[in-house]
């Protein structure tokens, strides 16, 4: 069974402004990568031209319907129009309008709902799609350069056929916005390893561990800056163990924002190309359905490199360091033109000792808050997702989860 890959010809041609970090031309040269490497040939290509899914119906599973309509009209040549929705729709600097802003979205988000279509029916063990990992998008707003959570979109069409799924977030920073969607719900557990402290989001700290239903099923991993390889690997594996012996999830979406990598134009860790891939190789190696998403990453030439390493890691292949003299940018990768750059000499802020205290933090809440699974399932059918609105997320649960925390620090 091959691994399908999405990609879309026209994402690389999406520009978000003069000086603005998120450049979707990565994706285009993580696919030179991919057909330099020759691995195209191991993958089941496919694109957005599927003429029987309307994205829109998807979106608005999620978002709010006058949020997505202000996404699809708007325009550089008409945003004089819609300044007064701006500051309500979060629209700015980070998440500028630009030209073909809906095009763009629908690619990212489509790549996630066929890749978890196709799961379900049992087409694709691994779905990619580097277009996706959005994860900052809210249920009506755009944050961190995110307009539309392709992520959720993923997971809820992943819950149309599995009871559990598991999100895996090693992005640098916060996955708030899938933590936010599933806040309230046990049918997911959401697991971000992320910079905290002055840094954006400003959230996912060890107490945001979710609410109702959902208490305990949220996992937040706050980490200072320059974390390496080896530090990473200490924490990342025994979380995930443990995650799989407590929680058993029956599919996962992984998001590999590349922006935790060394050199990041945004980031502050350390880690390797294969140091972030073996977290990828680390979840494959327990044989569960997995979505694969990108997300962050601002020094392009290493995100491509990262990427398209990942997918030969989900392929099963084994590639050379040195990226082919024939890959349409080689010009990127001067001069050490290896798929494996060097790392920087940044020290790591994070103890060993803050490292053990704080996964004993994270065992604890596993062991503690995460009801072991039975056969029947049967702790798993208090959330009906498909007979209201925005199934997973409920605005009156978060209301009064914020209102007791309020009173908690009265």
């Amino acid at each position: 069974m091959k691994v399908l890959y999405y990609y879309d010809d026209d994402v690389g041609n999406y520009f978000y402004g003069a000086g603005h970090p998120m450049k979707p031309h990565r994706i285009r040269m993580t696919h030179a990568l991919l057909d330099s490497y020759k691995i195209l040939d191991h993958l089941e290509v496919v694109d957005s031209n599927v003429p029987t899914l309307n994205i829109e119906d998807h979106l608005i599973k999620y978002h709010t319907e006058d949020y997505i309509d202000f996404l699809k009209t708007v325009t550089p040549d008409n945003l004089n129009d819609y300044l007064d929705l701006f500051v309500g729709f979060n629209m700015g600097e980070d998440c500028p309008v630009f030209e073909g802003l809906w095009d763009f979205c629908k690619i990212s988000t489509t790549g996630s709902v066929l890749g978890a279509t196709a799961i379900c029916e049992g087409r694709n063990n691994i779905a990619i799609n580097w277009a996706g990992g959005l994860h900052h998008a809210k249920e009506q707003e755009a944050s961190g350069f995110c307009y539309t959570n392709d992520c959720v979109m993923g997971i809820l069409e992943l819950l149309k056929f599995y009871q559990r799924v598991l999100y895996v977030d090693i992005d640098i920073h916060h996955g708030d916005g899938v933590e936010e969607a599933f806040y309230t719900s046990n049918r997911v557990l959401t697991c971000s390893f992320h910079k905290f402290g002055n840094y954006f989001p400003d959230t996912g700290y060890f107490s945001d561990i979710g609410y109702g239903a959902g208490n305990g099923y949220c996992v937040n991993f706050p980490l200072s800056e320059g974390m390496d390889d080896e530090s990473y690997e200490t924490i990342f594996k025994p979380v995930i163990t443990s995650i799989m012996e407590t929680y058993r999830p029956e599919a996962v979406v992984m998001q590999c924002g590349g922006d935790s990598l060394s050199g990041d134009r945004l980031g502050c860790f350390n880690l390797s190309t294969r140091g972030h891939g073996e977290c990828v190789k680390f979840v494959k190696s327990f044989n569960i359905p997995m979505l694969v998403l990108g997300g962050g990453g601002y020094t392009i030439r290493n995100v491509s490199r990262c990427w398209a390493y990942e997918t030969s890691v989900l392929c099963g292949l084994e590639v050379d360091a040195k990226i082919p003299e024939w890959d349409d940018y080689i010009g990127y990768y001067a001069p050490e033109y290896t798929l494996f750059p060097s790392i920087s000499n940044m020290e790591n802020q994070n103890t060993k000792e803050y490292l053990r205290s704080s996964l004993e933090t994270l065992i604890n809440q596993l062991r503690e808050k995460v009801i072991p699974v039975s056969t029947d399932i049967s702790n798993y059918k208090e959330v009906n997702l498909y007979n209201t609105p925005n199934r997973l997320y409920s605005t009156d649960n978060m209301r009064a989860f914020k209102e007791e925390q309020e009173d908690m620090q009265e």
